[in-house]
């Protein structure tokens, strides 16, 4: 499997680099110096970053000095400083937006970037190729805008609110990846492609249905940031959010669907991310968080988890038993637990469903597969209505 994107001499630099230094990141992977490469000289460089797993990514390069920018969402630095470098060289990393973080390589003279590609065969490596160039056309590459796809969502694109009150289910789906992140790739098939159309064909069945009002994250193929994702629930009014994904995993065999909640060990460590990461009153629905301090947040955050995490478990289990009984191949341990920042909404009930593994040929057979699609949604649906039914119950019977 490869993951590739190549954005070779685009440019524009959005936000200064925060100092780089001790960083309290609640990173998505992790730098591994043991593994990583930057060779060459004047004569050109070859970048080899390896990391503990794949992430959106961009690369431009910036003049005055020569240098080259890579952003990525989100990636712990730490050892950075140990890589040795080629002579004239320079490099300093940290965070420079809350989610991203950004890489910045002084170069020995102008260069440009002639090959990138993040690759998950053996591991995920970052690749990029930098050859000479002359300093006319380096700082017309330098100059060049920014695209637009990389531009944040506006406010105005995002759906409406949803009424309040009784009435259909509010279920938001979540298409993984988008726009410049393709997610995993095999045989020339994108995770990003095959999740939007397994999403668009739940939406429509969830619709028909008619017990289902439904929101998804992105309705073709953009990007949208990962705490876009979370204000878009928010906004909707979400009952329940559904994260799609279709992975790939570079070592070992991952076969079938799984189901996955936010694991108790990240629930700490999310509340401070949230409570540092998104506007006080995207926290919580009809709580006003804007005047807190951090502590305050967190507490508020932990009791709407208290109530949200067993419900968040029948939920799992609703759709694990669903998927069963139509026969949808599962993977070996159907439900797990992990710290998906997607998952990370204190008050709303949020699984993310890996629909199989781009590894496996046998699940990318599934996943092109309309009957096995419709399937799959069908599988889901019933979850949600057996869910919706206990949720219920118990909810009544609540003091």
């Amino acid at each position: 499997m490869m993951v590739r994107a190549f954005f070779g001499g685009l440019v524009a630099l959005w936000l200064m680099l925060l100092p780089c230094g001790a960083q309290d990141l609640s990173a998505l992977a992790r730098f591994e110096a043991k593994t990583s490469t930057i060779q060459g000289g004047g004569d050109g460089l070859v970048l080899d970053l390896s990391l503990s797993q794949p992430v959106p990514w961009r690369v431009r390069v910036k003049d005055n000095p020569s240098r080259l920018v890579l952003d990525m969402r989100e990636v712990d630095w730490s050892g950075i400083d140990t890589l040795p470098l080629p002579k004239g060289a320079s490099l300093r990393a940290g965070v420079f937006r809350p989610g991203w973080s950004r890489l910045v390589l002084e170069l020995p003279g102008p260069m440009l970037v002639t090959s990138a590609g993040m690759e998950t065969v053996s591991g995920t490596h970052l690749r990029l190729r930098l050859s000479p160039a002359s300093a006319a056309d380096f700082a017309a590459t330098a100059a060049q805008p920014e695209p637009p796809e990389w531009a944040l969502p506006r406010a105005a694109d995002l759906p409406p609110p949803a009424k309040g009150g009784s009435g259909p289910l509010v279920v938001v789906l979540d298409p993984g990846h988008g726009g410049i992140d393709p997610g995993a790739e095999r045989d020339g098939a994108l995770e990003k492609d095959l999740v939007l159309t397994f999403a668009r064909e739940l939406k429509e069945l969830l619709l028909r249905d008619g017990r289902f009002s439904v929101v998804m994250t992105r309705e073709d193929d953009s990007f949208v940031p990962l705490e876009t994702r979370i204000s878009v629930a928010r906004r909707a009014g979400a009952g329940v959010f559904i994260a799609l994904h279709a992975d790939a995993i570079a070592e070992g065999e991952a076969v079938g669907a799984t189901v996955y909640t936010l694991s108790d060990d990240a629930t700490d460590e999310a509340s401070a991310t949230l409570a540092e990461r998104h506007d006080r009153d995207d926290l919580l629905a009809g709580v006003d968080l804007s005047d807190q301090d951090d502590v305050v947040a967190q507490v508020l955050m932990d009791m709407a988890r208290t109530e949200t995490t067993p419900r968040t478990g029948r939920l799992a289990g609703q759709l694990v038993t669903a998927m069963q009984k139509a026969d949808i191949k599962m993977h070996r341990h159907p439900r797990q637990e992990a710290g998906f920042s997607v998952l990370k909404s204190p008050d709303i009930p949020s699984v993310l469903l890996e629909l199989g593994f781009l590894s496996s040929a046998r699940d990318l057979k599934r996943l092109t597969d309309p009957e096995w699609r419709a399937r799959m949604a069908g599988a889901v649906r019933d979850g949600l209505v057996a869910w919706a039914a206990e949720d219920a119950a118990i909810q009544a019977k609540a003091p």
